[in-house]
């Protein structure tokens, strides 16, 4: 299999967490989306240009967005975690918070993580500040989960892929829009002891201080 992903990405990281936890192997195509020539090429594989995205040569198929990979991997090749609850109820709620953690935590973070970098005079304020907002009111939804639930992960006792979809964008929205939930804090916590999400952070590294000029 190989997968094309950016290490950076929160999405491609939410991916990578799915693979470490199963422990599965796969090729590793980093692409630079942020290179006009390594776009360029890129495009011509996947003409959408997002990523993470999945080619499975041996079985002859091609997955894109990170929860369709998700599922994939954790129904054609079993083995390790099991990310996605064989109960249809239980796995309806892990989809349910996989789309929460996508759509109100990812998204409006990285709306305001990427708006920094656009070029002078074409920020987008009003929708940064849309952005916030919604990622304050996502903050009290997910705090009030994690109180209900009893934790230790997003379905309580069993780590899934909700988890895989929380930590990334979790860990990145602390640093563009700093929260105080305790049960969030504790929660981010305990992911950031995960190794499997350890090691995508140390894989990040580099390419994220280059980001940042460091």
């Amino acid at each position: 299999m190989k997968l094309y992903y950016s290490p950076v990405s929160s999405y491609s990281q939410k991916v990578l967490m799915a693979f470490y936890e199963k422990d599965l192997s796969f090729e590793p195509m980093i692409v630079n989306l942020m290179d006009p020539k390594g776009r360029e090429e890129y495009l011509k594989i996947y003409p959408i240009g997002t990523v993470p995205f999945l080619k499975d040569e041996a079985k002859d198929w091609i997955v894109p967005e990170s929860s369709n990979i998700i599922e994939y991997i954790d129904a054609k090749y079993p083995g390790g975690l099991k990310l996605v609850p064989d109960d249809p109820e239980l796995a309806r709620q892990v989809r349910l918070r996989d789309r929460f953690f996508d759509n109100y935590i990812n998204d409006p973070m990285q709306k305001i993580f990427f708006d920094g970098f656009r070029p002078p005079g074409k920020n987008d304020p009003y929708g940064v500040e849309e952005a916030k907002n919604r990622l304050q009111a996502a903050y009290g939804m997910i705090d009030r989960l994690l109180e209900k639930t009893g934790g230790p992960w997003a379905m309580g006792k069993d780590f899934t892929m909700a988890d895989c979809s929380a930590a990334p964008p979790l860990a990145y929205a602390k640093m563009v829009l700093p929260f105080e939930h305790k049960n969030i804090l504790a929660y981010l916590g305990r992911l950031m002891e995960r190794p499997s999400f350890q090691r995508c952070v140390k894989e990040a590294a580099p390419y994220l201080a280059a980001i940042q000029g460091k």
